[in-house]
């Protein structure tokens, strides 16, 4: 059986937390969570994950910034970061692109589609 893939989830709500590790540990992904852009930066130190599920509305550093600094960072540069975000009004999914993700997804989270688009990030079949 092939190693677990790694998701570093970036996240201040402990509830939208749970139900991400949830997912995510059904389908046997291996989950780091953090609170802050402080805490993300630090579980990066210690592991690179294949993807990062970024929350754009976070204390201190909010996700934008967060995810340009992400991708100065040689060896993390190339790992896909996706937006989970409330911020849907027209212009937030370009601005969060631009930002520098690679993609989007809105809140409240649809269960039914965020393991196809966790799978898709991660270019697994489904």
């Amino acid at each position: 059986m092939p190693e677990p893939k790694t998701i570093l989830h970036i996240e201040d709500n402990l509830d939208n937390r749970v139900l991400v590790r949830r997912l995510l540990q059904s389908e046997h992904y291996r989950v780091i969570e953090a609170a802050n852009a402080f805490e993300a930066v630090e579980c990066l130190r210690r592991c690179t994950p294949e993807l990062i599920l970024m929350d754009i509305n976070i204390p201190d550093v909010d996700g934008y910034t967060l995810t340009a600094k992400l991708k100065t960072i040689p060896r993390v540069k190339n790992v896909p970061i996706v937006a989970i975000t409330a911020n849907v009004l027209r212009g937030d999914r370009e601005k969060t692109l631009r930002a520098g993700c690679d993609g989007y997804i809105e809140k409240p989270i649809d269960v039914e589609k965020f393991l196809v688009q966790v799978a898709y990030f991660l270019g697994l079949k489904v």
